[in-house]
This record gives structure tokens, C-alpha cells and sequence, in this order.
């Protein structure tokens, strides 16, 4: 769950992104995850979802080391978080902080490697293995 001011627009990195609809101060926390919003959903339980829903959990959702049991999909602006070499943000444990100063308007990104379980062995494009028929 975003803990600042955020919006939604077109990324010059991709498809959508979340932008600071405010100015964020260096060490700020920016996000944490809040089970009243957002959720992990056990592998076998998106394993056995069919194609469409999966294929949701295939872009807005991700294995994290520090929510285990499942995906991580967060309810709400935080799925549209895009990949950075070079982040703005630190999220290397469970609350994300501001790793520099972020302007109003600025894209909020982070690093993927860092979060994401499935992409620091491989490429950033992961896909869902499909359901067994």
C-alpha cells in the first residue's frame, strides 16, 4: 500500500507507471504491505487459475522474499511500479523507502532483482507456468 500521494500516467519506461504526486524526501517510506489490501495468493492457487486471471498475476503480481507462501499482488496503485537499474527507491526489505529525493511528477520505479524472486535468476519478462487441463 503507497503511504504518498501517487497517480497513474503513461511511462517512458512502460505501458503505465506510478508517479509522486507530491515531492517524497530521501528515506521517506513510500510503500508497505498491508493485508487489508493487499494479499499473497499461494503459488498452486494461481497455478490453478485459469488463462485470463493468470495472465493477470503473470504482469501485476510477484514471489517476494519478504511475504513467502505465494504472489504478492498489491491492491492497489503499487502493481504499476516499473523496473529501474537505477532506482529512486529502496526496497531491499518489507517497507519501501525513497532512496534519493523524488519530485512531483516524477516516475516512483524500483528494482525488480531486488523484490522479485523470479527475476533475479532470469529475465525480467517472467512467464506463469500454465494450468494442468
Amino acid at each position: 500500500m503507497f503511504l504518498v500521494p501517487t497517480y497513474v500516467a503513461p511511462s517512458a519506461i512502460h505501458g503505465l507507471g506510478v508517479f509522486a504526486a507530491a515531492p517524497i524526501a530521501k528515506g521517506t517510506p513510500i510503500w508497505r504491505f498491508e493485508p487489508a489490501i493487499d494479499k499473497v495468493v499461494p503459488e498452486e492457487v494461481v497455478a490453478s487459475l485459469p488463462e485470463v486471471p493468470r495472465r493477470f498475476f503473470d504482469t501485476y503480481a510477484y514471489l517476494s522474499p519478504d511475504f513467502p507462501g505465494g504472489y504478492v499482488l498489491n491492491g492497489d496503485d503499487a502493481r504499476f511500479l516499473n523496473h529501474d537499474d537505477d532506482p529512486n527507491t529502496d526496497n531491499s526489505g518489507p517497507v519501501t523507502l525513497a532512496a534519493r529525493d523524488i519530485a512531483a511528477g516524477e516516475e516512483i520505479t524500483c528494482d525488480y532483482t531486488v523484490c522479485c524472486l523470479e527475476e533475479r535468476d532470469g529475465p525480467l519478462a517472467r512467464r506463469l507456468e500454465p494450468a494442468e487441463s
